[in-house]
């Protein structure tokens, strides 16, 4: 049975009438799938019959792997939209048609959805497209030296507790080195030559067991002696401030003393309490930023700590020690120590060291 339908509409107006009635506001992914395939038949007209179905198959392997990863992303699709975007989907496109590389359509994708994210910043902008171009002239040890080189400089554990920070380095370089390590200096030579990296002889990389102690100062920092004033004083700005003692715990290296549970000072700003409330008849945990006040009492309290450069280097030796029961950590040191140039990651191989990264460990943050 069809119920009737009526409809009444005033001087001037569009009556609409279905049964049915699905309205799509913006690019769906029918749309955005249409949008490529326009797009391409820019790229079709470049080359000879006997090349096309080649090209055709690439560019189809590319689309299967960039559609799923921009639905992902909220509001992607509507880059399909565009014109900016779609001029750098054709030059992707032609790239994909030009690598045999099946992990080059991963990287590529990699790069629109970067393209999306941080396509406000024309600095990001010109990087992307110019790493897009070269995707398929980077040979696979200079794309895997770029990216160690880009992880090093650029991710670093939060945790306070050194056993989990350094397992999570671990772990993710243990993702990064899904192939051999490049030695020698070609790769490096060839990175410069596609503008990825700026090359110098003056000067060399911090080794490993300069730079990590640097970067990860929570870990390496004396701390505040047991039972010592200072320590009695931390005590009390934490009770003043409302702060759970058990934010000083004992130094891994030196069991007497205490430290923040930071992996440097800096993570002061961005720590949180943890409260629990009844909701209903469930428990639930929520975090709570740290008030202006409480971040300057914890800052407050990591200038008690005890200034002594022969414990210093003590905890640095201990930590390197640790470092070196990591496999990965271990093999990360022996390559990265042999480096006797001094490298610099231009844009271009930011984005595409960390869209190779991202390929590899999809729980990396964006890069900023």
């Amino acid at each position: 049975m069809i119920a009737k339908q009526n409809q009444k509409g005033g001087d001037s107006s569009t009556n609409i009438q279905a049964e049915n009635m699905t309205i799509t506001l913006g690019i769906d992914e029918k749309r955005a799938r249409e949008i490529y395939h326009e797009m391409n038949l820019q790229v079709r007209k470049e080359y000879s019959l006997e090349a096309l179905d080649i090209a055709n198959k690439r560019i189809a392997e590319f689309e299967n792997k960039l559609m799923p990863k921009m639905e992902e992303v909220d509001g992607a699709l509507e880059a399909f939209a565009d014109p900016s975007f779609q001029l750098l989907l054709v030059e992707a496109q032609k790239t994909a048609a030009s690598t045999e590389r099946p992990a080059d359509y991963d990287l590529l994708s990699e790069l629109l959805i970067h393209r999306f994210k941080k396509g406000a910043n024309r600095f990001t902008r010109a990087g992307i497209s110019r790493a897009v171009e070269i995707v398929d002239e980077i040979d696979d040890d200079a794309l895997l030296g770029l990216t160690v080189l880009h992880a090093v400089s650029n991710f670093m554990p939060v945790s306070g507790d050194i056993h989990k920070g350094l397992n999570v380095l671990n772990n993710l370089f243990g993702k990064l080195f899904y192939e051999k390590l490049p030695v020698g200096r070609d790769w490096l030579d060839h990175l410069d030559i596609l503008d990825a990296v700026r090359l110098s002889t003056f000067g060399n990389l911090k080794k490993i067991q300069e730079y990590y102690p640097e970067q990860l100062t929570g870990y390496i920092d004396v701390g505040i002696e047991r039972n010592s004033e200072n320590y009695h004083k931390a005590i009390e700005i934490l009770n003043n401030n409302n702060i759970p003692q058990d934010i000083l715990i004992t130094h891994v290296f030196n069991d007497n003393f205490v430290r923040l549970n930071i992996s440097h000072k800096n993570g002061i700003n961005s720590l949180s309490l943890h409260k629990q409330i009844v909701d209903g008849i469930k428990t639930k945990t929520i975090s709570i930023p740290l008030s202006v006040k409480q971040i300057n009492a914890l800052n407050s309290i990591y200038e008690l700590y005890k200034q002594d450069h022969n414990i210093k280097q003590e905890n640095i030796k201990l930590f390197m020690e640790k470092w070196d029961k990591n496999t990965n950590l271990k093999m990360l040191k022996d390559w990265w120590d042999n480096l006797d140039v001094l490298i610099q990651i231009t844009s271009v191989g930011k984005v595409l060291a960390h869209s190779n990264a991202q390929r590899c460990d999809k729980s990396l943050p964006p890069l900023n």
